[in-house]
């Protein structure tokens, strides 16, 4: 069955084209053009996919992204001609899984559509049991679970993204062992040339304020400097 997008975009003929494009390339695509329109499309049918631009109308792009990522795990790739760094940092702190910049090749963002897809399949694939206490902090101990997808605190659950549960499961894989932010790229991003190491470090970011007891002094996952990052497990 063709892997189904949900392409968020307001110019009426870059969306016409894009969604040729796309089809061409054996994707099923439903379009939106506006963000409100698109969390509308959300609650009624889930993509395996978005496809989000940042200079939308009322909503923009940062604020879909947010919205989405209040109930949504659902891969999101930003196409956008705003190409500042603050703009990508800005849409991955929002919750964005990729960042590509127009122009671009559709053969490009083809790719990422695969790679995330690739690592969804591979995290619902996982079948033996795997729990890793990270933090055993009697009040509320830090569990990662890889059979069942989940990162809780004591009893509650903590909403990870997809990029995000699979950046940590990379670092709890080798405990104390120092992964860069290219290898980081290459296991978790599935991505070779198109690396950029601000993904990396944005993503690390978010998830160190959902899994820490104080992000601004993180314990768990530590900055090696020069070198990227490892994972502690606390005792």
């Amino acid at each position: 069955m063709a892997a189904r997008v949900l392409m968020v975009e307001d110019d009426d003929r870059v969306r016409a084209a894009l969604r040729l494009a796309l089809e061409d390339e054996g994707y099923e695509v439903d379009e939106a053009a506006s963000a409100e329109v698109a969390l509308a499309r959300l609650r009624s049918r889930m993509p395996d996919v978005m496809i989000v631009d940042l200079m939308l109308g009322e909503m923009d792009g940062f604020t879909c992204i947010r919205e989405v990522r209040r109930d949504h795990d659902v891969p999101i790739i930003v196409v956008s001609a705003r190409d500042d760094t603050h703009d990508v940092v800005a849409a991955l702190e929002a919750g964005a899984d990729d960042y590509v910049t127009k122009p671009f090749e559709i053969k490009e963002l083809t790719a990422r559509i695969r790679a995330l897809r690739r690592r969804a399949s591979t995290s619902s694939d996982r079948s033996e049991p795997q729990d890793l206490t990270l933090d055993a902090d009697p009040t509320g101990p830090l569990v990662l679970s890889q059979t069942s997808g989940t990162v809780c605190r004591g009893d509650t659950e903590l909403h990870l993204t997809l990029t995000e549960f699979r950046l940590l499961c990379e670092l709890a894989a080798a405990p104390g062992r120092v992964h860069s932010r290219n290898l980081l790229l290459e296991r978790v991003w599935d991505r070779g040339f198109f690396g950029d190491e601000r993904i990396v470090d944005v993503h690390i970011r978010r998830l160190r304020t959902k899994i820490e007891q104080d992000s601004s002094d993180p314990r768990i996952i530590v900055t090696v400097r020069g070198l990227g990052y490892k994972l502690n497990v606390l005792d």
